[in-house]
């Protein structure tokens, strides 16, 4: 029987068979003649163990790829229970994979990326130097899954292809019917169990996240753990940190559900600044949310790992990986030579593991004393290294800076201890000088080392060099700057600051009252996010979403309203700077930006409710406010679109070459689709929102959540042809 978690249903009878929700997005068929595991969003296994499910003998890859940040086809550690949970290696047994031709060829291209790494071709195409190169190679065949005659198991040999034919495939006496877009008819004989991924319209963590409800601050050098367990962990979120130097952050890997995660913290996306990545495995590189970013973050990782990433999200996603590249910004590093990020400097060293990877040493001067993070990365234990050192197969050097690691003293010690074949043992480290040790993919210390080390549970936060209130001032210019679309002006930036104070929220606080005074203050959302609600007197509405970068109350200041329309609470810890308004007031005045803020305030309500802007962030739709024109057509009026600008209908009638236009339809010059362009009349009068094309093409390439959403959105429609998508695909070419 299904052990219930208290977010899902434990399972339910259908028939003959069983019917269970390991997770949102994925569902589990169980009959007499096997069980089949519909879906595969992010840490589906942590759900399957929860349920106390120790077996599936079939995947069924879905349609849709994504669904709220999250990709729903992510095989690594579905396959890992299969071979290990399930004994499918020991057994010799095989994995049915079932799903379109094209989808199976990803997944397992994908499948050889992350388990394997790249050939030796590859790496020579990537100018990888050869000593490292030989040494990534060897140590990815010793690491690897071997058969009984100690040969390598390539990727397709775990697996029976099974791909649809004519819509149906049969899998011994069991039939999987594709009868609709991620909708499977599973049954035997005329016995059938519909299963309909549709019925989950997002995804969430099979296990709960524990949200932060007191703001913690941010500080000139700190670790904030998001997560510090393992793939196989269930009831935890893997492994993944958050650098945050002066300010901003710098994520460590990319952990599964990073949104959720990040939300629990208080930590808002605008507040990213990079990510540091160590390697490709699914627990730290589930990189679908970058996408999503309102703003381009520098990938910061050798040129190997980096375009391994590029082609495993192209993989997961299914579109070219030239597009893919679109949405990342490079900041290459070389294992042994240190870089200076801003002011951090960034050593990076390689560690020993089945792929590609690397860990770093984070440091920075204060005072005149050095203060520094190092994160060891995924790493095998130094006996098991010392080993392959001795045959041939790791470099000397690299044994001798990892073990030197282990000794050196250090502001915070981040270690791999998670033990099993491919990582790290906690006795390595117990000659270690640092001040704090704490290990990440471990579930419990020993009584050896429980007085000695802690563990980097999600939610602990490590803080090297404590904040003070200059640090808020780059970011209080940076977020004023990206607000008004221009430098902002410095001695205006000195008089606000002047009379500037920060506040801190917990979550659910109340900072702005609805039909309150304004008091004669302005806001700028410095960490965390808000929502903004209305009362019409009998419910309550929610107006947006905001989050770290976001002004609130400033239309008030500018439209003379001395009362507040709506009320604003904190949904996260928050952070804000306080202005005054009289201040802030005279700055627009003086500036000339009174006109143009007002322009961009009527805008709003109608960008926001274009059908094509529905999942953008507040973030991004100002962006747009601050590219948009308005254009109203009385009745009878006419306007000669142009190939110069995109143009969307937001009210009223209007046609165009003598055809109807439509509120979720574009018109002029249009991304990624033909022109189409001409007069525009309207009997009634209509309201229309021009976007000049060069300046949306130079937003779309800044703004990875608006490229990625603009490009989804064309896909959708029907008969459009876009040659983004990516057809079928070798493992190994």
């Amino acid at each position: 029987m299904a052990i219930k978690h208290p977010q899902f249903p434990a399972s339910a009878y259908v028939g003959d068979a069983t019917l269970i929700q390991p997770c949102m997005g994925s569902r589990l068929y169980e009959d007499d003649h096997g069980s089949i595991l519909v879906g595969q969003p992010p840490e589906v296994l942590k759900g399957l163990l929860l349920h106390g499910v120790s077996n599936f003998d079939t995947l069924v890859l879905p349609d849709i790829k994504e669904k709220g940040g999250s990709l729903t086809n992510s095989l690594e550690f579905p396959l890992y229970f299969f071979l290990f949970v399930s004994n499918g290696l020991a057994e010799g047994r095989r994995l049915n994979l079932v799903g379109e031709s094209v989808d199976i060829s990803h997944a397992l291209r994908l499948l050889r990326i992350t388990l394997f790494g790249p050939t030796r071709k590859e790496l020579d195409s990537w100018k990888t130097p050869p000593a490292l190169r030989d040494e990534w190679l060897a140590a990815s065949e010793e690491l690897a899954l071997k058969d009984k005659r100690g040969k390598t198991i390539p990727v397709e040999d775990f697996f029976n292809l099974c791909p649809f034919k004519n819509g149906s495939v049969d899998i011994g006496k069991q039939r999987i019917t594709h009868a609709e877009t991620d909708v499977f008819d599973i049954g035997v004989g005329p016995k059938s169990t519909r299963i309909d991924l549709n019925e989950d319209a997002s995804i969430e963590p099979p296990y709960l996240v524990t949200p932060d409800y007191i703001p913690g601050g941010l500080v000139k050098m700190g670790i904030e753990v998001l997560g510090g367990a393992s793939g196989f962990t269930p009831t935890e979120p893997c492994t993944g940190l958050a650098l945050c130097y002066n300010g901003e952050y710098l994520l460590i890997d990319c952990i599964p559900f990073l949104d959720q995660h990040l939300f629990a913290r208080g930590i808002s996306k605008n507040q990213i600044a990079a990510v540091f990545l160590t390697h490709l495995h699914d627990d730290h590189s589930s990189l679908f949310p970058l996408l999503l970013m309102p703003h381009c973050v520098d990938l910061i990782t050798t040129r190997e790992i980096f375009n391994m990433a590029m082609e495993k999200i192209a993989c997961g996603i299914g579109w070219k990986e030239k597009v893919i590249r679109e949405h990342f910004k490079l900041v290459e590093v070389i294992p042994g030579v240190r870089f200076n990020y801003f002011g951090l400097t960034i050593d990076p060293h390689v560690t020993v593991h089945s792929i590609p990877t690397i860990g770093a040493t984070f440091s920075t001067v204060n005072r005149g004393i050095e203060r520094d993070v190092c994160v060891v990365g995924d790493n095998h234990t130094m006996s098991a290294i010392h080993d392959m050192t001795r045959r041939g197969l790791v470099r000397k050097e690299t044994t001798q800076n990892l073990q030197r690691l282990y000794s050196d003293r250090f502001s915070l010690l981040v270690a791999d201890g998670g033990a099993g074949a491919i990582h790290g043992d906690p006795a390595d480290a117990i000659k270690s000088s640092a001040d704090r040790v704490v290990f990440v993919h471990v579930e419990k210390l020993t009584n050896e080392f429980n007085t000695t080390f802690s563990l980097a549970n999600s939610g602990k936060r490590y803080t090297i060099l404590e904040g003070d209130p200059a640090i808020y001032t780059s970011q209080i210019n940076h977020y004023l700057t990206v607000w008004l679309g221009r430098p902002f002006p410095n001695r205006w930036m000195r008089s606000l600051l002047a009379e500037e104070e920060i506040r801190r929220y917990n979550t659910d606080d109340v900072i702005l009252v609805q039909d309150s005074s304004t008091r004669g203050y302005v806001y700028l959302i410095l960490t965390g996010y808000c929502d903004v609600v209305q009362h019409d007197g009998k419910e309550l509405h929610l107006s947006a979403k905001l989050q770290a970068g976001d002004i609130l109350g400033e239309m008030a200041v500018i439209t003379g309203a001395g009362i507040r329309n709506a009320s604003v609470v904190a949904r996260t810890p928050v952070t804000l700077c306080v202005f005054s308004e009289e201040t802030f007031k005279s700055f627009i005045i003086a500036e000339g930006f009174q006109d143009k803020l007002l322009k961009q305030w009527s805008l709003r309500p109608a960008i926001s409710r274009q059908p094509q802007f529905q999942q953008l962030n507040s973030t991004v739709l100002e962006k747009l406010c601050n590219i948009a024109e308005a254009r109203i057509l009385n009745g009878g009026d006419t306007f000669e679109l142009v190939d110069t600008h995109w143009c969307l209908i937001s009210e009223g009638d209007a046609a165009m070459n003598g055809m109807t236009m439509f509120h979720n339809e574009d018109y002029g010059l249009r991304p990624f689709a033909p022109t189409n362009i001409g007069p525009i009349t309207s009997k009634e009068g209509c309201k229309l929102m021009l976007f000049n094309a060069k300046r949306l093409d130079k937003m779309r390439l800044e703004t990875p959540q608006f490229n990625y959403y603009l490009r989804k959105m064309r896909m959708a429609e029907p008969d459009q042809l876009v040659d983004w998508k990516l057809g079928k695909v070798d493992v190994f070419n």
